[in-house]
Parts: structure tokens; sequence; C-alpha cells
């Protein structure tokens, strides 16, 4: 029997904790030359603070990472570049005003008598292109070619420094499917010349098409390491959301959505709705008194849909109806004035607004639709904080407290305050409950239920399985950036949606 090769890279022990938080808890990693290898794991799995501990961007309070064998203890991305780490990030972080071979040599140009050698530099920017099967004209500013091209002149430059590892920290995202295969021609060929790869990607087709070997992470622990071959998709999300599902269980019959109606003409519709780089064409409908469910795994296209719904971000292709009728959403704004309300995924930073009472952060959106010069009375601001206060039993002192002062779940409520302030018919909710307390989060789940039955078209948006079998009537089902299926009734289980996300 063979011996397997010794790794290149490896992680042992790694601890970090910021305050309050274990990113990372003793989590060992290893990579071996001539292999793709593919970090997975949800949102806060620590994916992202295991490759900044390993390109020197946080100390580890524990632990040692060996390259070859030999201990380093990189202080920044720039030393462990020297070491030869090399990292390509998710935005090309090159500039698009200098030539393709300056982006490659930029602070290493070749020179004499203080001169840059320009005939040596393109020359060498050719060959190093050239190595990845890559031929342009390296004297032509980065920004007239594609984002696919901008990727293989940023692997360029990682690689002219002699990288033993290479990271590629999302690099598809921005991607057609043609740009895609070229990026991956590439990454195969550097892999079969001995390089080792750490492939990091939301794109469970991806990782199946391009890696050799997987590692899990769950909560900053590591769940295990994988051969690609020998691990599954379904066991992949299993392992990734911390759940077996049991083939025999069924919908609770004490959660299962009434389909009552599912028959009715829909009041919000989406028709080959599309937008490059984001989600590829798709249709869904939300009747009056319906909750629609969007699941799939992070990156599948989840918050992207509800920005596209909600006009925060233009379509390519496709169009919306309202009662039946086309409409066109190029802003929240036009959102808010057709009655629809969007509460965001990230409530920090595109939700609540610490520094504003609880009384201003209500009345925001209310405020924002009616324009500077109709502003609402005190009396009327007071009124609508109180009433929403009362009814969602926000836990404050006071409308005047500074809403950055509340818990989480009660920030959560002043958000959804917010947008029922506007009376919308049509509401969008990403991730409602993410980082709650259980309390807070059944509270929330039981006014969607509350809203539902009152007649209010809802879109729940949740990564926890079983809010979304709980709640929702009808399931659309995302993969990859793409609506895959649609479950209803019976069919909404959490074995059902894993198997869909599985399959594909």
């Amino acid at each position: 029997m063979e011996a397997e090769a010794l790794p290149i890279l490896e992680m042992k022990g790694i601890s970090i904790t910021f305050p309050g938080v274990k990113a990372l808890s003793k989590v060992d990693f290893r990579m071996f030359p001539g292999e793709v290898h593919a970090v997975m794991g949800q949102n806060g799995a620590g994916k992202s603070t295991l490759i900044k501990a390993l390109t020197g961007v946080y100390a580890p309070d524990e632990g040692n990472v060996r390259l070859s064998g030999r201990l380093i203890t990189p202080a920044s991305p720039l030393e462990a570049q020297r070491l030869g780490i090399s990292t390509v990030y998710q935005e090309v972080n090159l500039c698009p005003n200098l030539t393709v071979a300056e982006n490659i040599y930029i602070g290493r140009q070749p020179m004499r008598f203080g001169r840059i050698l320009w005939k040596q530099l393109n020359a060498d920017a050719k060959a190093a292109l050239g190595r990845l099967n890559i031929d342009i004209d390296v004297t032509q500013p980065l920004a007239v070619y594609s984002v696919a091209i901008q990727q293989m002149v940023a692997i360029a430059r990682a690689l002219d420094v002699s990288a033993k590892v290479l990271i590629l920290d999302e690099p598809t995202s921005s991607l057609d499917e043609s740009e895609v295969e070229l990026l991956f021609q590439v990454i195969r060929q550097l892999r079969d010349s001995g390089l080792a790869i750490l492939f990091v990607t939301h794109f469970l087709d991806q990782v199946y098409q391009l890696s050799d070997r997987i590692t899990v992470l769950r909560n900053g622990e590591l769940v295990g390491e994988y051969k690609t071959a020998d691990l599954p998709k379904l066991k992949l999300i299993e392992k990734m959301i911390g759940k077996e599902v049991d083939l025999n269980t069924g919908r609770k019959a004490e959660v299962a959505a009434s389909a009552t109606g599912l028959e009715a003409p829909p009041y919000f519709e989406a028709v080959g709705l599309a937008r490059k780089g984001a989600m590829l064409p798709f249709d869904l409908k939300v009747r009056k008194g319906e909750i629609l469910g969007l699941a799939g795994l992070l990156g599948s296209g989840r918050t992207e849909t509800a920005r596209l719904l909600f006009g925060a971000d233009r379509s390519d292709q496709g169009g919306l109806k309202l009662q039946n009728r086309r409409i066109s959403l190029n802003s929240p704004r036009q959102a808010i004035r057709r009655g629809i309300g969007f509460c965001p995924e990230d409530r920090k930073s595109d939700g609540i607004i610490g520094e504003l009472t609880v009384r201003e952060n209500i009345i925001l959106a209310m405020q924002a639709n009616r324009g500077v010069f109709r502003r609402l009375s005190g009396r009327r601001q007071e009124e609508l904080a109180d009433r929403y206060i009362k009814m969602l039993d926000i836990k404050t002192s006071g409308p005047e407290q500074p809403a950055g002062k509340l818990s989480g779940g009660n920030q959560q409520k002043v958000i959804l305050a917010r947008w029922l302030a506007t009376d919308p018919q049509f509401l969008i909710l990403d991730e409602p409950t993410r980082g709650i307390d259980v309390g807070a989060k059944s509270e929330i789940m039981d006014l969607v239920l509350r809203l539902s039955k009152e007649g209010m078209a809802i879109l729940f948006i949740s990564s926890e399985l079983e809010e979304v079998v709980r709640c929702c009537n009808r399931v659309a089902v995302l993969r990859d950036r793409a609506k895959i299926a649609e479950l209803e009734g019976a069919g909404v289980d959490e074995h059902n949606i894993l198997q869909t996300i599985a399959r594909g």
C-alpha cells in the first residue's frame, strides 16, 4: 500500500479568541502538494479566521503552523507571501488604472540606475501569464479586461513570488459560467504542477467539481477532514449544519402550515428575474396570507433574491408583478411606496442605527417614504413608537433610549416595528431571528405567523431549517445562485429540503 504524501502545510491546535467569542478552538488543518482543498462551513464556522491565522492577519492564542516541516509565525500577509503562502481575495485588490504588467510586478519592478526596465517588465509579465495559458496584451490597463482575466492577473502575481500554497478566497463569486471554467482550467493546471491550493467557496457544485479534499468547520471547531470522493453532498450538508436527517421523520403536525389560500392568485410575482453574478433567472409567487420560505446554504442566493425583490439591487432581466400588474422597482423607496417592507440580514450594518433612539429607528422608513418636507409630527412619532413597543413587547426603558443599548432580540423587534409602521402588504424577512436568544426567537416567529393570518404576504429567509419548516406554506429551494425546486404541503420538511439541495 502506497504511503500518503507528507503535508506541505500543517496547522495544529489553532485557537483564537475575540472578546466574548471563541472564533477557533484547537483546530487542526493540513494541505498536501498537488491537491485542491476546500474549507466548508456556515456563517461563523471559522473559515475566515483560519485563513487569517494562516496569512499572519491574526496571531493564534494557541497552536502552531508548519510549512514544509518548518515552524513559521508570519506577522503579516506580506511576510506570509515571502514564506510562500499567497492569497487571491474575492475582491481583486489590484490597480485598474495600471497596466497588466505593472500590476503583476508592482513594488518588484526590474530596475537599473533608478529606472524601470519596461521591456523586461512586459516580457516577464507575458511569461508569467503564459504559464497560465493566458495570452493578452500586458501593456493595456487592467481595467479593459474582464473580472475573470483580472483574477488570472492576481493569480499570476501571487505565483510569481515562489508560492507553495495558494489561497483562493471566493474567486468565482463575480464570474459567469464560461469564466468559471477558464479559472478552473488554470487551477487544475496549477494543482497538477504540484501546488497546494486552498479553495474557499459557498458553491456546492464547484466544491465537488474541483476539490480533492474537504475540511468542515462548525462554530469554530473542526468537524473533520474528508476526501471529496468519500463524502456525499447530503453528508457534507449535514456536517456543516450539525444535524443528521432521519429519513423516517416527516413534517411534525404541530408545525405544518395551512394550505388555505394557496390557490388564490399571487399578490407579488417575479418572472424570469436575474442579475449577473448574483442570481440566475427565477420565478417566484407569493400570495396574501402566505409565508413563502427561501431555503439554501450560505451563498445560495437567498439575500441576493431578497434584494432584487425589494429594488435594493437592479435586475438585468425579467420583471415583477404586483396584483398581476407589471411594476418596476429601481430603488427601495419605490418598493416602500408599493407596500413592500424588507428586514435585512445584517441588523447592525443594514438595519438598526444604534446612535438613534428607539422612536427614531421605528419611524425611519415611514419618514423616508414621506420625504423631508412632510415630517411626522412629534406627537405622531410618539404614538407610533408607543404602539409598536407595546405590540412587540420591546424591552426598553422608553422610546428615547438609544437603540444600540438594546439586546439583539429587542433590536430585531425595533427593525420589525420600523417596517410594520409602513403598513406593508408584502414583508421580506431575511434571517429575522439570527443572533438572538431562544425566547426572542419564539416571539418573533409567533408574530410572523400572526401577520400571515391577518393577510400579509411574507417571504421568510432563514438558515435554520426548523424555522422554515415551522412557519412556511411553501419553500423555494436555492442552490448556487439558482432556484432549483419548490416544496409545499407535506413536502416541506427538513429531510426533503436537504435532499433537494444535495441533488440540485
